[in-house]
């Protein structure tokens, strides 16, 4: 009888068995039967061989930030912290307008394993000069999973982190390795079959936009190579508004004058309207500055009260405990909160500037839903609707939100499964601290709510999405493009996972 053990892939990382894994809030655990941390991308194709001998699943997580059961599962857990290198790329490999960008090169390509975090990234890019053009409000999680759940920041003119990828490196089913890029891809086909003659380099349009919003479905992710930009700075101002006000200058969707005024603009705001019934919004504006004013602008900083507050151990505890006992309290302390944040000005490098800071620092979890806002006045009726459900929900059961609600702006993408597909999308940040009480009860009510306004919900957030009734083929158009690549990439199932068999990705047979 064979020694099972003699299956296993060789790690240089260390290797666990059965040990908890559980998300950064810990809403997400999970005892998987292994725990692994490759290092090379030979050491990954192991790990898919060795799954697939043994009749069981792998997956890669990244840093644990993610609030929905995404990450999971009961196989193989591949974790991130040995693919964390900056990848010298090899511009041989690339077509002749790609290899010399030339020093004053609006776009420059990067490589970088998929393990590394966005921190860590843009430490990286920094020495180099070099920065993201956009990012999200956080800075601790890995590339590879912004990049596969379509994380994104605030501004019209762009898209999701995922558009930043110009080629793909990802180990697939029986342990092949692929190159996937766009139809009209960076690489020089000729030259990367003769390097690689045991790789498949696929550029195609369909495969590309299928794999690169993959949720962790198409396979182990290696690395990627991004476009960035030059090292940029930015200005911030944060100043309060009402919704009465701020509806009528969102009014015309895309083209509405504020979205074009400002490189990237967000609102927060409190779902529970004031006496006069006014409903209080936080507007966030950034611009990009010139090295000279970042240089004579002496405001480097935030209120250093609020980030000292944040970062202080018991600030948390003591707002859970507030809500907790008091949950009425919820509207004031939001309203609070909102007055707290407003900044008239601060000037710094781009990524600390996009990075929101003291809000980071708290234990909190939420859901998150798109919605159109080319298709008349959708994304003006979700806000509302939004009041609505929370004074709904409030009246019934005396649930409260315990944090604003955040409102950002993100251009159309091709990707087949971004909650951006197709349209330009405003995305509703539904926060919770982390022990609201009846929280995911009232997050669950927006959700099903906004579906009605054509929502769809993050991937690596709080959702209830089924694969029941041919709801995610109705959300996604191209969901069937998507699938068909999955179905090559994932030939033999040895990607499945409780996501996606809840989602409806994965498929099962009766035979009665």
């Amino acid at each position: 009888m064979s020694d099972p053990a003699n299956k296993r892939a060789h790690y240089d990382g260390p290797v666990t068995e059965r040990e908890r894994w559980r998300n950064d809030t810990g809403n997400q655990r999970i005892y998987p039967l292994r725990q692994v941390t490759p290092t090379t991308l030979d050491q990954l194709r192991e790990i898919v061989g060795e799954a697939e001998s043994e009749g069981i699943a792998v997956r890669a997580v990244g840093s644990g930030h993610s609030w929905s059961d995404v990450a999971l599962t009961d196989g193989i857990l591949v974790r991130p912290d040995g693919l964390t290198e900056w990848l010298e790329l090899d511009r041989t490999l690339l077509r002749a307008e790609h290899r010399d960008p030339g020093e004053d090169a609006e776009v420059t390509l990067v490589q970088v394993q998929a393990g590394m975090k966005i921190a860590e990234l843009n430490a990286n890019l920094q020495a180099r000069g070099l920065a993201l053009p956009n990012m999200g409000g956080f800075d601790g999680q890995t590339v590879a999973g912004v990049v596969s759940t379509s994380t994104h920041g605030s501004g019209i003119a762009f898209g999701p982190l995922s558009d930043l990828v110009r080629s793909l490196e990802i180990v697939a089913a029986k342990g092949a390795v692929y190159r996937i890029e766009s139809s009209d891809g960076i690489t020089d086909a000729a030259a990367y079959r003769a390097r690689h003659p045991d790789r498949q380099l696929v550029q195609d349009d369909d495969w590309f936009d299928a794999a690169v919003v993959g949720v962790g479905c198409m396979g182990l992710i290696y690395s990627l190579i991004l476009a960035v930009r030059p090292l940029f700075y930015v200005r911030e101002k944060r100043c309060l508004s009402t919704w009465s006000r701020v509806r009528d200058e969102l009014a015309q969707g895309s083209a509405s004058p504020v979205l074009a005024e400002y490189a990237h603009y967000e609102l927060l705001f409190n779902p529970y309207p004031r006496k006069d019934g006014e409903i209080e919004c936080l507007i966030t504006t950034r611009e990009p500055v010139s090295p000279s004013e970042y240089r004579h602008d002496h405001r480097r900083s935030r209120s250093l009260l609020m980030e000292l507050a944040a970062r202080f151990p018991l600030t948390p505890i003591l707002i859970d405990l507030a809500i907790r006992l008091w949950p009425q309290i919820s509207p004031f302390l939001i309203s609070r909160a909102l007055k707290a944040l407003v900044n008239p000005d601060y000037v710094n490098i781009s990524y600390r500037v996009f990075n929101i800071g003291a809000a980071n620092y708290l234990p909190a979890y939420s859901a998150e839903i798109g919605v159109p806002i080319d298709e008349g006045d959708l994304h003006l009726k979700a806000v509302e609707k939004i009041v609505d459900v929370a004074a709904e929900r409030r009246r019934l059961g005396g649930v409260y939100h315990s944090c604003g609600i955040s409102l950002r702006f993100v251009k159309a993408t091709r990707s087949c499964l971004s909650m951006m597909e197709g349209h330009d999308t405003m995305m509703i940040e539904l926060i919770m601290s982390k022990h609201t009480i009846g929280g995911y009860e009232l997050l669950n009510a927006h959700e099903q709510a906004l579906y009605e306004l054509h929502g769809r919900p993050h991937w690596g957030q709080v959702n209830t999405l089924t694969g029941s009734h041919g709801l995610i083929q109705k959300m996604y158009p191209r969901y069937g493009d998507w699938q068909r690549i999955h179905e090559q990439l994932n030939a033999s199932g040895v990607f499945d996972s409780p996501f996606s068999k809840r989602v409806g990705f994965s498929s099962a047979t009766f035979d009665g």
